[in-house]
């Protein structure tokens, strides 16, 4: 049996190509970004109403691969005791508030059918160390600024633009 190919068939073929080549990309994207490798239980783009009255701490944040293609962490203080970093979605899903672990900040939540973004963040002034307030300031900057969210259960990774990935652990609501 001979199969014959139209000019549109080998299209449509090199396009499905194309569309798994990237998609393996996108993949190995995650993975170098973030050291994990969402399982298929994860969700890319949650819609805000699943994560409605949810807190989460910064556990986590990976800079961008270096020019050697290795992931890099930022160091960031974590636990009670140290102010931590932490994310919590109102129980309506239409803001996000939290501690930038020197300043409080709160962001309007603006949802289409790609997912959702943050508007008008805005946060309190006060006067930090200088190590803190930069970690502050990048940290603003990238809620201003992520391409994507994941969510895993208890985990939650927002994806920047620069290749940064914040990793934020679910935490309970006091």
């Amino acid at each position: 049996m001979v199969l014959k190919y139209s000019p549109s068939d080998w299209i449509g073929m090199s396009l499905n190509r194309l569309f798994l080549t990237l998609s393996c990309l996108s993949l190995g994207f995650l993975v170098g970004c973030a050291n994990v490798i969402p399982p298929c239980s994860a969700k890319i783009s949650p819609p805000s109403s699943e994560l409605k009255n949810t807190k989460w701490e910064l556990t986590r944040w990976n800079l961008p691969p270096n020019s050697n293609g290795e992931v890099r962490t930022r160091q960031i203080p974590q636990g009670d005791a140290s102010n931590p970093i932490q994310i919590i979605f109102d129980a309506n899903g239409q803001r996000l508030s939290g501690s930038t672990g020197c300043n409080r900040f709160t962001a309007t939540i603006d949802e289409d059918a790609r997912g959702f973004s943050l508007k008008q963040i805005a946060s309190t002034k006060m006067a930090c160390n200088p190590q803190r307030m930069e970690l502050e300031n990048d940290f603003l900057y990238e809620l201003n600024d992520y391409r994507s969210i994941v969510r895993n259960g208890d985990q939650l990774l927002m994806i920047g633009t620069d290749r940064e990935v914040l990793s934020f652990t679910q935490k309970t609501n006091k």
